[in-house]
């Protein structure tokens, strides 16, 4: 889950530096990820997971890492599941 994640930050995220030199805890905005590119990742991932983001989910701090996407991916799609 953590190299999709990746790679759909890589093609989304528009960032100035390649992905693959981030730790999993950067902080994506500090490292140049925009509001608008966060849409793109959010969309991106709702597709790639077949989840969908509520609005509970929908903060800064949500999309600020690859471990903080990660989890919250992972609640979403134990969430679908359980259904």
């Amino acid at each position: 889950m953590r190299e999709q994640i990746r790679t759909i930050l890589q093609e989304n995220a528009h960032l100035p530096v390649a992905i693959a030199t981030l730790s999993d805890d950067a902080n994506l905005y500090d490292s140049g990820m925009s509001s608008h590119s966060t849409v793109n990742v959010m969309l991106a991932l709702e597709d790639e997971f077949d989840i969908e983001f509520p609005p509970r989910l929908l903060k800064r701090g949500v999309f600020s890492s690859v471990l903080s996407i990660e989890s919250a991916v992972r609640e979403l799609v134990g969430a679908t599941e359980a259904v």
